[in-house]
């Protein structure tokens, strides 16, 4: 039985491995191939004058990426990858891959993102590629964990919509069958009408779409966002499970992908401390004029207002009290002070992660501030229904998956942590 590289050891005396051949050498009499696998890198050495007729017809036939398995007993040697070296009986090509190749795997001639992700399939075996999709995965598994440990169900929302979550134009039209729809931008609307069911605590993973026509390093056009909506409870209520969700993740990767780290050359990977600082929107905006990027209130923050404020603050953190006027409808005001609401941003110093709030449940109220935005009331039918009925106070936030592995792991474009994104110039492969 096929063994993961990663658990071959020169104590297990016989090892039947398979993998792609990350490196070949030819030295005359002797050739190395490096074969990998997801797991790692094991040298097979060869001697020509001592394997079989078999084996040397084998490796004839062998090109680099070429899958191979092969048989043999594993030794310790100091000069091979880990230690060990596999000295093959047989040695079978399962798939030859063809010549040249698209891109180098072993990443000794670079190659620019666009070629990367017109070849994904040959990118994401790099070993660097693959361990930023070991942590995406464990984050979500991080995540899920912690929410279903504190008492949140988890949903499954519709992506086809007959009405934008928070209006405007930013979405993508789709024709469903005799009508228009839309791809949905946030499952926002669904996990309040869950509230009003009597879920009490949710959360949801899933696919959202902007049809915004952003072209820079932290903007796509298909995302996973991460999404919790809890009733009987306030924005204070929906920032702690937002930053103890987040301190959680860092500490599952820190515990459990030291290899992936490793590979990706994260020495000192840090945990935040909770609770992240908090400041308000008057307060960010002064931070951001003294630092020479002039606000005022109502404006909302451009990029270089994030990166003094980030600058300023060092670690993640809270920007709370919005300006009613910037958020969306479904936002709570202060009753006492309408013009501000319940509403926060949780930033990293390179960017925004993580938009919340406490929502609006008085029907009234939800009717005027949907007026006021200028969208259509009629429109919003199948929404406003279930706030007639009994609706509890309730809190909730969207988090974006890939912007959050972007900071974790210092990625300097969103894209690397997608595996086969999706932005306004990109639809394949």
């Amino acid at each position: 039985m096929r063994i993961p590289i990663k658990e071959v050891t020169p104590e297990i005396g016989q090892a039947h491995v398979a993998g792609w051949v990350h490196e070949e050498r030819d030295l005359g009499g002797l050739t190395f191939l490096l074969v990998r696998d997801r797991t790692g890198i094991l040298q097979v050495t060869i001697p020509k004058k001592k394997v079989s007729e078999e084996v040397l017809a084998a490796l004839k036939e062998i090109s680099r990426e070429s899958v191979i398995e092969c048989t043999g007993v594993v030794k310790a040697t100091e000069k091979a990858p880990g230690g060990r070296e596999l000295v093959p009986e047989t040695l079978t090509v399962l798939s030859r891959a063809a010549t040249p190749l698209p891109l180098d795997v072993s990443e000794k001639v670079p190659a620019d993102l666009d070629t990367r992700l017109d070849n994904r399939y040959l990118d994401l075996r790099k070993p660097r590629v693959n361990a930023i999709f070991q942590i995406r995965s464990a984050v979500l598994r991080a995540i899920s964990e912690y929410l279903w440990d504190h008492g949140f169900t988890q949903t499954q929302t519709p992506k086809i919509v007959a009405a934008a979550t928070e209006g405007g134009t930013e979405l993508f039209p789709l024709a469903y069958f005799d009508k228009e729809a839309f791809l949905n931008q946030s499952p926002q609307l669904y996990k309040q009408m869950l509230m009003s069911a009597g879920f009490d605590r949710v959360f949801e993973i899933g696919a959202i779409f902007r049809a915004e026509e952003h072209n820079t390093v932290r903007h796509l056009n298909e995302a996973t966002s991460i999404d919790i909506e809890m009733s009987f409870a306030d924005q204070e209520d929906a920032m702690s499970v937002l930053e103890n969700v987040v301190a959680y993740a860092y500490q599952y990767v820190k515990d459990h992908c030291a290899d992936a780290l490793a590979t990706l050359g994260i020495e000192d990977f840090q945990v935040p401390s909770v609770p992240f600082p908090r400041i308000t929107y008057e307060e960010a905006i002064a931070i951001s004029t003294e630092g020479g990027e002039p606000l005022v209130f109502g404006d909302d923050l451009s990029s270089a207002s994030e990166r003094i404020i980030g600058e300023k603050m060092g670690t993640m953190y809270f920007i709370t009290e919005w300006p009613s006027s910037t958020r969306p409808f479904y936002t709570m005001p202060f009753l006492d002070r309408p013009e501000v609401c319940r509403a926060f941003d949780m930033m990293h110093p390179r960017m925004e992660l993580s938009s919340g709030a406490q929502r609006c449940h008085i029907y009234d109220l939800l009717v005027q501030q949907i007026k006021e935005k200028g969208l259509n009331v009629d429109a919003f039918d199948f929404y406003l229904n279930p706030f007639k009925y009994g609706m509890p106070p309730h809190a909730g936030w969207g988090l974006g998956t890939e912007r959050l592995i972007m900071t974790m792991l210092g990625l300097q474009n969103i894209r690397e942590g997608v595996l086969f994104p999706r932005d306004r110039h990109r639809v394949s492969p």
